[in-house]
């Protein structure tokens, strides 16, 4: 019965370099995009946010409202050339162009090193195929063998059981002769 607990297992595959995530250990440190620091996450969680519908919806929204309030004179904080929505989207594309760039770079390394990984471990897999076939081709051999030496003994017995009846045949015939 073992006496490791779960944690302890899982420590000794690690040690022994028999982890699942043994070939992408190389590469760990690009898992964050902008580094693990609470900036960083924020940052990458932004970069994200701009690709996505609710993104698109809310910003479309945003400008609706923005020219819908300016051209109805409700307000009249930016007339009509829209000169401080101008101004909005141009900060925000300074500010997201480097973050999404940054974004798509880093994945970009993430998904090589991954793909690195990956062909270690299908190489890996590989070899290990390859040692597999080799050892059942050794057994195979091994195992026929022993069987073409099972066979040569099967007839040495065969003959030997023949050659015994013979001569307990003739001794019986000799004792009788002699008996008789």
């Amino acid at each position: 019965m073992r006496t490791e607990n779960a944690p302890q297992r899982q420590a000794a595959k690690t040690e022994n370099g028999n982890h699942h995530f043994r070939f992408h250990r190389p590469h760990a440190h690009l898992h964050a995009t902008f580094g693990n620091d609470w900036f960083a996450l924020k940052a990458e969680a932004f970069a994200r946010f701009f690709g996505t519908p609710v993104f698109l919806i809310v910003q479309s929204g945003i400008v609706v409202l923005w020219v819908g309030l300016n051209l109805s004179g409700v307000t009249a904080f930016d007339v009509y050339p829209f000169i401080l929505l101008n101004l909005a989207f141009s900060l925000q594309s300074a500010y997201a162009a480097p973050l999404i760039l940054l974004a798509q770079t880093r994945q970009a390394d993430r998904d090589k090193a991954h793909a690195e990984a990956d062909a270690q471990h299908r190489e890996a897999l590989a070899l290990a195929a390859e040692q597999r076939q080799i050892l059942a081709h050794e057994q195979s051999a091994a195992m026929f063998e022993l069987l073409r030496q099972n066979t040569r003994l099967t007839e040495m017995t065969q003959q030997l059981t023949e050659r015994i009846e013979t001569l307990t045949r003739e001794l019986h015939e000799k004792l009788g002769c002699a008996a008789g």
